[in-house]
């Protein structure tokens, strides 16, 4: 078994659990403790089992209840160094035997899943997505990424399912209520990515081994879950056997078995 879904997904906070036979990981918990306990109720996850929570960088909307998360369940804390300087305020509260430093590009273990992060472009500390490995299989978790280079595709490839950014589409951003300097900075190279470079991506990625993708992210106020998916969909018609979805803002996703 390895499996996954999203707890949470968008600027108002985002949280992921992937699961093996043996282990449960939680990637990122931007919502309150009661919201993660609430999505953990729904999924039938034990907190008291989650073997690790991985952070992918240090903003509020990925950061906020892993120190209440970590004190409740005794559950061990991962990120990197300068993403732990930029959350002094989190960390402070953190039991020092739960925080656990790793450095981008190495690999490590936590149970039975093999852990890879990668670097990302974001205007964060230093921010990164994750391959997870299980059973010879892969996923992948690229999120608040400004753009796709060819570095994070190499990253992304050979991957069963991706769950990748589908923060904006071009046209809603561009006449939203979002102040000017707010609409650069989201379609900034550090910024998030558009319906079209996440869809440009899977349809690439399809040809080295993806087959389903979960659309995250997605902006409320600069997208529409619907236009993510019929973008994601026409820019992959030629790929017959990939799945598409789409994770909803505000409640966990039904779980998906990596095939």
């Amino acid at each position: 078994m390895f499996k996954y879904c999203s707890l949470y997904s968008g600027s108002s906070g985002n949280s992921f659990f992937v699961q093996s036979n043996t282990t449960s990981i939680l990637v990122d918990a931007g919502v309150s403790l009661k919201k993660m306990c609430t999505a953990f109720d729904e999924k039938d996850i034990d907190g008291k089992k989650i073997n690790a929570i991985l952070v992918t960088h240090d903003h509020i909307d990925h950061t906020k209840s892993i120190a209440a998360l970590s004190n409740k369940f005794d559950i061990p804390v991962y990120a990197n160094k300068k993403t732990w300087e930029a959350i002094p305020d989190i960390a402070n509260k953190i039991a020092e035997s739960n925080k656990k430093v790793f450095n981008i590009s190495d690999l490590f273990t936590i149970g039975d899943i093999e852990v890879f992060a990668f670097h990302i472009p974001h205007d964060a500390a230093d921010p990164c997505g994750f391959n997870l490995y299980n059973s010879g299989k892969k996923i992948s978790i690229a999120t608040d990424l400004g753009y796709v280079s060819q570095d994070l595709l190499n990253h992304l490839k050979d991957s069963s399912s991706v769950l990748l950014e589908a923060n904006y589409d071009t046209d809603v951003l561009k006449y939203s209520r979002y102040p000017y300097l707010l609409k650069q900075r989201i379609s900034s190279n550090k910024g998030h990515l558009s319906n079209v470079s996440a869809a440009k991506a899977i349809n690439y990625l399809y040809n080295y081994g993806l087959n389903s993708a979960l659309l995250i992210h997605i902006s409320k106020e600069n997208n529409f879950p619907e236009l993510a998916y019929e973008t994601v969909k026409s820019e992959t018609q030629n790929c017959k056997n990939l799945s598409v979805f789409v994770a909803p803002r505000d409640k966990p996703t039904n779980f998906f078995e990596v095939i």
